[in-house]
């Protein structure tokens, strides 16, 4: 890439940050698993368990960031077949509103969201930053798994599978919806309608780690992911990346909730690339696929099988209507349209 470019914002391309990611030396006998495109987490030889080990930050504006960071990190340690135990924070706040309420309500929120998930609060940092105009919190969330019970992003195999649990766009609908109530009321949506979107955050939710178990203990599943920035597309795209494997997508298969698809139509928002926390991938071997669908829906969870994955040679790929179209990637997240 040319010295002289300029990133937009959100994530970098894939292809430089594989670059970069190549550079880095590990040669730590004990790193089970490093850094790598698509992968979630970085997983370390403990003797008799796996260490993994997750950080995140929450970037945006929202009111409820400590609990965001909580879940977008516990998530991710979800994924590897892991339980998240421990959790640091980094506050970073900006330097002319930060006030004791604003720093004890985020400190409230990491607080409850930890105990409601089992996971500890274990330390952290923060300060009042120069140059911030809004809090941002990172977290770095740790787990333990069994070495026989570890799933890797990278350990999708061609002929896979692939199912979205739960529905696309999560996270967005809940963000549109509380970030535009005014404006949407002023276009005549009714207030139970917002109200339902605003509370997706917490139903269907942007958590994945109920959903995330079921999968770790399904028989033939090779890998998770949870598609966050840059939406369930982009998602795709890093598990094929990571995989080293081909895919195909079915896009008619795809479930996106109403409330979702009617509030980015609003905006003119594609769901495939807007913030998706709170679905999970799941490549799984396909003779094992349909019991899985079957587990999700004896317990009311929604699950769909949108694709398959194929040899590396055969790119990535999505089908509309039964013809061969491009899968988008959404290096900047379709929600940054809107602030």
């Amino acid at each position: 890439m040319p010295k002289s470019s300029v990133f937009p914002t959100g994530k970098l391309p894939l292809e430089y940050l594989e670059q970069l990611l190549g550079s880095i030396a590990c040669s730590d006998p004990r790193l089970a698993a490093g850094p790598c495109v698509g992968e979630d987490v970085a997983v370390i030889d403990m003797g008799d368990r796996y260490l993994v080990v997750k950080t995140d930050p929450i970037t945006f504006a929202t009111d409820q960031i400590g609990w965001y960071a909580v879940h977008v990190n516990a998530n991710d340690i979800a994924t590897s077949g892991a339980r998240p135990l421990w959790m640091l924070a980094t506050l970073l706040l900006p330097e002319k509103s930060t006030t004791p309420e604003l720093v004890q309500g985020i400190f409230d929120q990491l607080r409850t969201a930890c105990q409601e998930s089992g996971i500890l609060l274990v330390g952290g940092h923060t300060e009042v930053t120069y140059g911030l105009e809004r809090p941002i919190v990172v977290g770095v969330m740790l787990g333990e798994v069994a070495k026989e019970n570890l799933i890797t992003t990278s350990g999708a195999q061609e002929g896979d599978a692939v199912l979205l649990v739960k529905g696309i766009p999560i996270e967005a609908t809940a963000i549109i919806a509380h970030e535009k109530a005014e404006e949407l009321c002023a276009r005549g949506y009714e207030e139970a309608f917002i109200e339902e979107a605003r509370a997706f955050l917490h139903s269907p939710g942007i958590s994945v780690l109920d959903v995330a178990q079921v999968a770790a203990r399904h028989a033939g599943v090779h890998a998770m992911h949870d598609p966050t920035e840059g939406g369930l597309a982009t998602g795709l795209h890093e598990l094929a990346v990571a995989a080293q494997v081909g895919l195909c997508v079915d896009l008619d298969a795809v479930p996106i909730i109403p409330q979702a698809a009617r509030l980015c139509a609003e905006y003119g928002l594609d769901p495939m690339g807007a913030l998706a926390s709170g679905a999970l991938i799941v490549a799984v071997d396909a003779e094992h696929a349909d019991a899985l669908l079957q587990a999700y829906h004896a317990q009311g969870v929604p699950c769909a099988r949108i694709g398959k994955l194929l040899q590396q040679d055969k790119g990535v790929y999505a089908l509309r209507e039964g013809q061969h179209v491009t899968l988008p990637r959404f290096d900047t997240d379709e929600i940054t349209k809107l602030f």
